[in-house]
């Protein structure tokens, strides 16, 4: 694809122009292959740029091949604009998807802020570098996140992907058979195996005396804490008025009593609840 690429034509605008018509309004296949044929150059010129990441050219050619068809695809011809103007963009983008998908076995760079610094990173580093005082890391990346328009540790992060491969969790830290592995240093947020036994024992606690004082309440002092304090949605004072043919007002101070008389029989049959 290479070589034929090569030797392809170039295309003058008028012909450019025709071409991309007959593609368009009578999808003649061979008008795309003439166009996509002499701008091939252009795809390969562009897969070189991106070689440092460590990706065969070849696939890098490939996938400019598709933002290529994609750019013919949406190209308007009437809009007077050379199609390797308009295609560069597709290529460019096609390109840097599939390196984003496939430089490294973790995904990142998802957001456009992301993808600039990923491929931006690098170029500014070199270009900072090169002033009149050496930069801190700190210096670099402040001047970089403003740059880019991205958090410093956006930027602290990227670099510490750009600088260093992927290591495997499981990788042994030492040679010797059956030596710690990366994975035994994480450090887990979650709760400790005793923290969350002690919190399911509180909360099975908690929910006893609650039960257990509950039966301190008359029905419709239940019904009204029930509806208003341990329903999700909780209801209203004017829907619960309403249905007990009462006013609202009434409704709020029932509520009120009822949880007065919750807070005493709680405290007179748990005393530790005070303390919990």
């Amino acid at each position: 694809m290479v070589r034929a690429a090569m030797k392809a034509p170039y295309l003058e605008r008028e012909e450019e122009h025709l071409l991309a018509l007959r593609w368009r309004q009578d999808n003649d296949q061979r008008a795309l292959h003439c166009i996509t044929m002499a701008h091939m150059r252009l795809v390969i010129s562009m897969a070189s740029k991106f070689r440092h990441y460590g990706l065969p050219l070849g696939d890098l050619i490939q996938e400019g091949h598709v933002g290529l068809l994609e750019a013919a695809a949406r190209f308007e011809p009437e809009r007077e604009v050379r199609f390797s103007t308009y295609a560069t963009w597709w290529i460019r983008a096609s390109m840097q998807d599939y390196i984003l998908r496939n430089w490294s076995i973790v995904r990142g760079g998802t957001s456009s802020a992301q993808k600039a610094l990923f491929f931006n990173l690098r170029r500014l580093r070199a270009r900072l570098a090169n002033g009149a005082e050496p930069l801190s890391n700190a210096s670099l990346y402040r001047e970089v996140s403003v740059a880019l328009g991205v958090s410093e540790a956006d930027v602290a992060m990227m670099d510490s992907r750009l600088s260093a491969p992927d290591s495997s969790l499981n990788q042994p830290l030492a040679e010797d058979a059956g030596a710690t592995e990366r994975m035994d240093f994480l450090i887990s947020d979650d709760p400790l195996p005793d923290e969350i036994v002690g919190e399911t024992i509180d909360v099975e606690r908690r929910s006893v005396w609650l039960k257990t004082a509950l039966g301190a309440l008359n029905a419709r002092e239940l019904r009204i804490i029930e509806e208003r304090r341990l329903s999700d949605e909780g209801a209203t004072l004017e829907s619960l008025g309403e249905a007990l043919g009462i006013s609202k007002e009434r409704v709020r101070q029932i509520e009120a009593r009822a949880m007065e008389k919750l807070k005493i029989a709680l405290v007179e049959q748990n005393p530790e609840f005070m303390a919990a």
